[in-house]
């Protein structure tokens, strides 16, 4: 924990995305969160509107995003699921537009193979699977059908675990397992921890003291503490006043190695990320 020599000599990871190149290990990328959703636990209802959420998306890139994740389900605990044509109805116009109006690459914030095959259609380039390929046995397929980068992040049904990094690592091995037998490379799995996810406060807590052992399994890592229950639990603060906590924690996990930070407040930390990579990294943007 936190015992990487400055700077940090990552790898440097160049996973192709269906036409868009995602370089990993240089500096921190920035992936911003475009909910169209009317029950998120920060934005929800905010960009619920076509316009709304094509004016966020490129507002996102002028401030530096590095990728444009866009989710038509809330994934927050106690959310309703929301049927797979809802969710369609929800995401899929809204990808086809930000796809005209971004250069940067879109992922796909779903578990359903459904939904994830017609955002690849309509223009996205990667996927970012909460179930980490558990919830529909078709996702890995379309993932691998069509190129399309995954992301595996932590999660699972039975909150329980004997060792808590062990377990986190071997879910995760477990759903490696999975993209490589369908035929999914190496070179396009991207791993989150799942902070938030089947785990206590306590349990997100150890989390990101120990990303560093998520890092050392090789592959690119992205973090998703963004206004999360974790900050305001330790701050006491509402939603909308977690900017500093959430900052906090990127940094954390930029120390760490971590390779790609997603949040809801992209201006702020695209500067914080340019500040600890600096440092961490020894780069000078």
């Amino acid at each position: 924990m936190l015992q990487q020599p400055w700077p940090l000599t990552p790898t440097v990871r160049r996973v192709e995305a269906r036409g868009k190149t995602l370089v990993f290990g240089e500096r921190t990328l920035v992936m911003g969160i475009l909910n169209v959703t009317p029950d998120s636990f920060s934005d929800g209802g905010r960009y619920n509107r076509l316009d709304a959420a094509v004016r966020r998306a490129v507002e996102m890139v002028e401030e530096g995003a590095d990728v444009i994740d866009i989710g038509g389900e809330s994934t927050r605990p106690g959310a309703v699921p929301v049927s797979l044509e809802e969710e369609l109805e929800r995401v899929i116009p809204v990808v086809e537009r930000v796809a005209r109006e971004v250069d940067v690459p879109i992922s796909v914030d779903t578990y359903k193979a459904e939904v994830a095959r017609q955002a690849l259609e309509a223009g996205a380039h990667l996927i970012n699977d909460v179930w980490g390929l558990k919830a529909d046995p078709d996702m890995a397929r379309v993932a691998a059908e069509y190129g399309a980068p995954i992301i595996l992040m932590h999660n699972r049904r039975d909150p329980n675990y004997r060792d808590l990094m062990a377990d986190i690592v071997a879910d995760l091995r477990e759903s490696i397992a999975l993209a490589r037998a369908a035929g999914i490379p190496d070179a396009r799995i991207i791993l989150d921890p799942g902070i938030g996810f089947a785990k206590t406060y306590e349990q997100n807590v150890e989390v990101m003291r120990r990303l560093d052992a998520i890092v050392a399994l090789g592959y690119p890592v992205l973090l998703g503490t963004s206004r999360k229950s974790l900050i305001g639990l330790t701050l006491d603060l509402p939603v909308n006043e977690r900017l500093e906590g959430t900052i906090a924690t990127a940094v954390l996990g930029i120390v760490q190695g971590v390779d790609m930070v997603r949040v809801h407040d992209v201006k702020a930390h695209v500067r914080a990320c340019r500040m600890a990579d600096a440092i961490v990294r020894g780069r000078r943007a």
